[in-house]
């Protein structure tokens, strides 16, 4: 959706409740498929946006007044409760899917006992969604934000125009998580903790562009492409060493002894996905890219283009009379 230019400018205060609602409305939208475990997808979405809400709230709360149950602590305690069994989704479907059809019969049979372990707990943790979803907390927070959309508050900055503040919405989503260290790390030996912590802060940065993505004008398509490519390999490459890490815990005996066909994909997996990881970061970090990324979060003025043809007709006519 593109926000359109009115007599009335936008606020900042009303083009964070737009996007507070949508996302409310998709939670009440998925709150049932989940409830009833209707497959892994309605969870997913719900994680997803349930994110996308915390975001939203620290990104635009000094801007608004919201009701002391929506507080960051809060919603990161739903967003941990909702993960858990969405990454046990996640490592189950890379498992069965992507690495069972070409393995040997033997190791197959060999994996059988981590399929059903990742299956129980699982479970386990689904139960705990649940929970979740029934809880007075939630519930009561839900509500509560509901309350607030139809007569929303905010702070003197959520008065003023949306248009006006642009930098300081954009420019905090890039500045802090070019400067994190994950960056600079050549080798992933040991460093899985900084990249985890990176993978969070891109996918931070990445959910604040888009949140500002719907404002006309806004030029924001290539920083969010860039972003979204370097999640996606950091979070490839950290579920198959998760993955890794729980058959190992599961099966007797060295894996590239029991599993040596399993032990081998793994490594050739995340050595691609290094490698993709670091050519992406050899593009967007260099000096020149990331100024060209800056530029890309400035609104263009939108009497850019016929300036620029007022401006060669003036020169134009300035060659015209000096030849005279």
């Amino acid at each position: 959706m593109v926000f359109q230019a009115t007599s009335h400018p936008l606020s900042n205060g009303r083009f964070a409740r737009d996007l507070l609602q949508g996302q409310v409305a998709k939670l009440v939208q998925l709150q049932t498929p989940v409830s009833e475990g209707k497959g892994a997808e309605p969870l997913h979405q719900m994680r997803v946006t349930m994110r996308r809400l915390r975001t939203t709230v620290l990104q635009f709360e000094p801007a608004l007044q919201l009701p002391s149950a929506i507080n960051d602590q809060r919603l990161a305690k739903w967003v941990r409760r909702l993960g858990l069994a969405r990454d046990l989704d996640v490592l189950r479907e890379r498992l069965e899917e992507g690495f069972l059809p070409q393995l040997p019969e033997a190791e197959v049979k060999a994996l059988r006992p981590v399929l059903k372990q990742l299956r129980r707990e699982r479970q386990l943790a689904y139960g705990h969604v649940v929970e979740v979803l029934q809880s007075r907390s939630y519930l009561e927070g839900l509500a509560q934000l509901q309350l607030w959309l139809k007569q929303p508050q905010y702070t003197l900055l959520g008065d003023q125009p949306v248009r006006e503040w642009l930098i300081e919405w954009q420019g905090p989503c890039l500045a802090s998580v070019f400067l994190h260290p994950g960056w600079q790390v050549s080798s992933p030996e040991g460093e899985v903790e900084v990249l985890h912590e990176l993978r969070r802060q891109i996918k931070q940065a990445r959910y604040r562009l888009e949140n500002l993505s719907a404002l006309e004008g806004v030029q924001t398509a290539v920083c969010i492409d860039r972003l979204k490519q370097g999640q996606e390999l950091l979070g490839e490459f950290n579920d198959l060493q998760v993955l890794q890490c729980a058959i190992n815990d599961q099966v007797p005996g060295r894996l590239e002894e029991v599993l040596p066909q399993l032990e081998w994909l793994l490594v050739q997996h995340q050595r691609h996905c290094w490698e993709q990881w670091r050519e992406l970061v050899c593009d967007v970090l260099p000096s020149r890219r990331r100024q060209s990324l800056w530029r890309a979060l400035l609104p263009r003025p939108r009497l850019w283009r016929p300036w620029c043809l007022l401006k060669d007709r003036l020169k134009r006519a300035v060659a015209a009379s000096s030849r005279g």
